[in-house]
């Protein structure tokens, strides 16, 4: 049998083939084993738990920031929608007030319409009534009602003149406000059958 070489408390013998094998003790060296296991266990523990905050607090973080950006979109959508009601209400109001002085005007139209068509028909039965009195009438009276309705009819035609002008200036106005309102083209689609024209 070999002979065991005793070194600093540890035993080397040497196997079949002439190779050292170092033998330890195994009371001693199991113990320590376990210490460094179970360190590197709870280290390989302390470091997955110290990963698992560190992600968690990103995710925290992540998911925070993704609020605050959700309630500022929201808070600003909530803002333009206020806007755009107020600006629906006062377009309906300013819409509204001209509808209303647009019926009062059309009501004021018709009753000065109603009274020109009665004065119309008064002058016409005073007129029938004239012609009448003139088959009867002295030529003095005659040549007198001949001078009043040419002063007259000189009247009616510079106020026919007057209002002519007022109408025209009217109707140049409102062709300028159309001219002017804003339009957006529509593109002009081509009938069915055919193709555009490029």
């Amino acid at each position: 049998m070999p002979r065991s070489v005793l070194n600093g408390g540890l035993r080397h013998e040497p196997d079949p083939l002439g190779n050292v094998v170092v033998l330890v003790e195994g009371r001693a060296v199991i113990p320590a084993l376990y210490t460094h296991v179970a360190a590197a266990a709870v280290a390989a523990f302390l470091a997955w738990s110290f990963q698992g905050a560190r992600l968690g607090a990103e995710l925290a973080e992540a998911r925070l920031e993704a609020t605050t950006q959700q309630l500022a979109t929201s808070t600003a959508q909530r803002a333009a929608d206020a806007r755009v009601r107020q600006a629906e209400k006062a377009v309906a109001a300013t819409y509204q007030g001209a509808l209303n002085d647009a019926l009062k005007k059309q009501t004021a139209l018709q009753a000065a319409a109603a009274g020109a068509g009665r004065e119309r028909d008064s002058l016409r039965k005073q007129l029938s009534a004239a012609e009448q009195r003139l088959a009867d009438a002295p030529p003095g009276a005659l040549i007198e009602y001949a001078s009043t309705l040419n002063e007259l009819f000189g009247q009616c035609s510079s106020r026919y003149t007057e209002l002519a002008a007022a109408a025209d200036g009217h109707a140049a106005d409102a062709a300028t406000c159309r001219a002017a309102w804003p339009v957006i083209p529509t593109p002009r689609l081509p009938a069915a059958g055919t193709t555009p024209n490029h």
